[in-house]
């Protein structure tokens, strides 16, 4: 199995699946989202969830502990302040590759009015094109807020440095995903390369463990880390990974998605900031308006904030219909495709 991963891969993504399952059933027996199964947990038992194995030489047990006891002061009043406000969310749906000026304006003005004050804009496959987009949306969005650049690995790394210059009179926040993921050095180069311009580069969705992301953090090769619920081994390894990005102080966006992952990721981002980082500066999770409507428990947003799930769990489980439409291969969903 090993030579299979290890710890990556196909084999890493069924332990996520499957040690997820676990933290969602544990949440439910305690009738507690799993969020709140996290912040009330003592910090001893948070260190006894994490494998420090490969590790140590970032992060020891030690250090980890002392980090979650000294979140402990003040941890009522970050939930309350949570409970209250919601963490603070950025769209994604507003700017893909493919849509028109009129659909960015549109999209753009809907979700202005909805009070969005941080976008992400695709970009790369063309440059004219992004500069194009990205002047529309900041003369929409204004100077104050935030405008982030996605990639999705398009570039080779000098390439990805020439490209972003050019689109640095749009002041974005980050470069996300600008060459192979796998390239820690060239996110180290792209990093060093863009910092003059004040733009950061952010990455961690397709990261595929903990190993990487303490690499990555040692090189200084991130500005953000990019946390997904479902990439690496379950919510025990992204404990190490926030752990790790507040020793090295790099802020966590985390990476979400129309499929589920803004469900389960809101729970690690409040658990981030009630007892590991205690701190909201430049930080922000990602959202899509995609697909939610087949979740029993889908995201709540308010004003552009994730509000705290309550239901017990992990807030994944699926509507029963939905399951049954897309079951292969006799749901209605293959059904039809079978027919064409």
């Amino acid at each position: 199995m090993r030579w299979l991963g290890p710890e990556k891969g196909v084999i890493h993504l069924a332990t996520a699946a499957l040690l997820n399952a676990v933290w969602d059933l544990w949440a439910r027996t305690e009738g507690k989202p799993v969020w709140k199964l996290l912040v009330d947990m003592d910090p001893q038992q948070l260190v006894s969830c994490i494998d420090f194995r490969y590790i140590s030489d970032a992060l020891t047990e030690e250090e980890a502990l002392d980090i979650l006891q000294k979140s402990q002061k003040d941890k009522q009043q970050r939930v309350e302040q949570m409970l209250r406000e919601g963490y603070p969310a950025y769209t994604t749906s507003c700017a893909w590759l493919g849509y028109t000026d009129q659909t960015l304006t549109q999209l753009c003005s809907e979700a202005l009015a909805e009070g969005w004050s941080a976008f992400k804009v695709k970009v790369g496959a063309d440059l004219d094109d992004d500069i194009r987009r990205c002047r529309l949306i900041r003369q929409m969005i204004g100077p104050e807020k935030h405008l982030m650049i996605d990639a999705n690995q398009r570039w080779d790394v000098e390439q990805a440095v020439a490209w972003v210059t050019r689109l640095a009179e749009f002041q974005p926040l980050w470069i996300e995903e600008p060459t192979s993921p796998d390239d820690i050095l060239g996110h180290a180069h792209i990093s060093k390369a863009l910092a003059p311009l004040g733009i950061g580069v952010a990455s961690g969705e397709q990261c595929h463990n903990r190993v990487m992301f303490k690499q990555f953090l040692q090189a200084s090769a991130l500005q953000f880390v990019q946390i997904d619920s479902c990439r690496v081994g379950s919510i025990n390894e992204n404990l190490a990974i926030l752990l790790m990005a507040h020793k090295f102080n790099v802020p966590v966006c985390p990476h979400a998605g129309g499929v589920g992952l803004c469900e389960l990721v809101q729970h690690l981002i409040l658990f981030d900031y009630v007892c590991v980082s205690t701190s909201l500066d430049k930080r922000m999770c990602e959202y899509v308006d995609h697909l939610h409507e087949h979740f029993k428990n889908p995201t709540i947003i308010k004003n552009a904030h994730y509000m705290p799930p309550m239901a017990p769990g992990f807030s994944s489980e699926m509507l029963e219909s939905s399951v049954d439409k897309h079951t292969f291969p006799h749901g209605e969903v293959w059904r039809s495709i079978h027919q064409l």
